[in-house]
């Protein structure tokens, strides 16, 4: 017999939408952690808003999970509810006149190329990120040139009390992997983009472009959470790592990429403990060369 938060999950979602004891390795790119207690899979706006007063309410823990690409997950795994908020909740709208209105749960990768196939220019940037939109607003997330600060108009988003506000783009305080969500405990619901026609040959060159540095430079076909670490003032993560000769080096099956050394690599049966073990241990060797602390750019979640 399903327990009493259950059976008020289901009064809420779907039940075919709802587990219990969800393996959470399979839900992330590390493909690292344990179960998660309680899993859900909301579709409509409103069934986000009941959840999070629901959670609130019976003081249940909470956690908005996108595409787990940025996301390291307790060996225990986590004791609380996910919101997992991906394709299923990704409806993506252009119309003619160059706006984009997409909700939260559609990836990047697939953002850019719908946009990208209208011909419109602005988003080739967001090619071959591995993140949701959710995810990518809340950090303001970049690459080669772009950022969504460059391109959005507002964001809808859901507040700890289960309010719906519009934030226009002076209000989201947009930053270096930073905004006014992250602050706030905000949840993003969708977000407005606006963008200009440009040349299709161009749009294309751009983005195979980016796709095929991504794949030269990047270690795409190992598990990882994408970059470790923010990007410190006048310096290169990747490359403070690199000189502080920790190229290649592994603490169990966790590894520093030696194809990119701002990636942390899980080589198929890494535990937390040791992804953690491996940060910390990057972060010291970096500050006793260089005196830089880098700071990780990967969320940890449940007791680590």
């Amino acid at each position: 017999m399903k327990d009493v938060f259950y059976q008020k999950l289901v009064e809420i979602i779907d039940a075919t939408k709802v587990k219990t004891n969800e393996p959470l390795r399979e839900r992330t790119t590390l493909h690292i952690g344990g179960n998660a207690d309680y899993f859900v899979l909301p579709t409509k706006t409103e069934e986000i808003q009941k959840l999070i007063l629901l959670c609130r309410n019976e003081k249940m823990p909470y956690f908005i999970m996108g595409n787990g690409s940025n996301v390291l997950v307790s060996d225990l795994g986590y004791r609380g509810l996910i919101i997992y908020l991906n394709e299923q909740y990704g409806k993506v709208d252009i119309d003619k006149d160059g706006f984009v209105t997409a909700q939260s749960g559609v990836l990047l990768s697939k953002l850019s190329k719908s946009i990208a196939a209208k011909d419109y220019t602005g988003f080739e940037f967001a090619e071959g990120i591995p993140g949701t939109l959710g995810g990518a607003v809340t950090m303001n997330a970049g690459a080669y040139g772009g950022e969504i600060k460059d391109c959005i108009v507002y964001a809808k988003v859901i507040d700890i009390d289960g309010n719906i506000i519009k934030i226009n783009k002076e209000e989201l305080l947009l930053g270096y992997r930073r905004s006014v969500l992250q602050d706030k405990k905000y949840i993003l619901l969708e977000a407005g983009f606006q963008f200009n026609k440009g040349n299709p040959g161009e749009i294309n060159k751009r983005m195979l472009e980016l796709r095929k540095a991504r794949r030269e430079k990047q270690p795409l076909e190992k598990f990882s959470a994408g970059s470790a670490f923010k990007r410190p003032v006048g310096y290169y993560a990747g490359k403070l790592i690199s000189d502080s000769g920790l190229r290649g080096y592994q603490i169990g099956d966790i590894e520093v990429s030696c194809k990119h050394c701002g990636f942390v690599i899980n080589n198929g049966n890494g535990t937390a403990k040791d992804f953690l073990a491996m940060l910390k241990y990057i972060i010291k060797t970096v500050e006793d060369k260089y005196d830089v602390t880098l700071e990780p750019e990967i969320r940890l979640l449940g007791d680590i």
